[in-house]
């Protein structure tokens, strides 16, 4: 999509670095450098002030990520785009059936409702909870993994959404400042709200959680 709207060598695209490493491929493929931009805490979604921060001359396009089920704010990102020149890509999520997303945002505010010591997702702007991600609050990393662990431990099953930023990786090292980026990385644990959870798998999953009380002594 990038070089069939003509980007090519010498050009710069502005792209997340939380999560999503091949979008930062695909931009390598074209000949066209990646740079990354912070996100916004709440959505995870690129954020538009830390866009236009890096936007340069040779910028030629922006790609925006939505994500965990929050849109990325596309209206602002046209904004910028018609301010200087540039294309503006979206890379969405596959779509799940009304009943589905009915049914997750039904098992979303009950965690909502339940769940202490964790910082729960806003659910503004039409939240969709493809995944259900909240915040281990502490000390960063040691603290979410320590409490990841601990919730396996006890039947409910979580995950890291992003382990590494893609500034991070070896391939596409870069030395910059994001931190919201690298902050939610540290912090953020999927929890599970799949339509296929009981009631009963809804309770273990804030019993699991409430009885770790959300903060953890570092796991050194």
């Amino acid at each position: 999509m990038l070089r069939a709207a003509g980007v090519g060598v010498g050009d710069e695209v502005v792209v997340p670095a939380f999560g999503n490493v091949e979008v930062a491929e695909a931009v390598v493929v074209t000949g066209a450098l990646p740079v990354f931009a912070d996100i916004d805490p709440v959505t995870y979604c690129l954020d538009a002030g830390a866009v236009e921060a890096v936007v340069t001359p040779r910028t030629a396009a922006i790609v925006a990520v939505h994500r965990f089920g929050r849109s990325a704010d596309i209206a602002r990102f046209h904004e910028i785009g018609q301010r200087h020149g540039l294309l503006v890509l979206e890379q969405g999520e596959s779509e799940a059936p009304y009943d589905e997303i009915a049914q997750r945002r039904q098992r979303a505010s009950y965690l909502d409702a339940k769940l202490k010591g964790v910082r729960t997702p806003d659910g503004g702007d039409g939240h969709t909870y493809q995944q259900y991600v909240v915040r281990v609050p502490g000390n960063g990393r040691p603290d979410r993994d320590a409490f990841a662990r601990a919730v396996r431990a006890r039947g409910v099953e979580c995950r890291v959404p992003v382990k590494t930023p893609v500034h991070r990786l070896p391939e596409f090292r870069r030395w910059v400042s994001l931190p919201e980026t690298e902050l939610a990385a540290d912090e953020t644990l999927a929890l599970p709200v799949d339509a296929s959870l009981t009631k009963r798998d809804m309770q273990r999953i804030v019993s699991a959680c409430n009885a770790l009380g959300g903060l953890l002594q570092p796991a050194f």
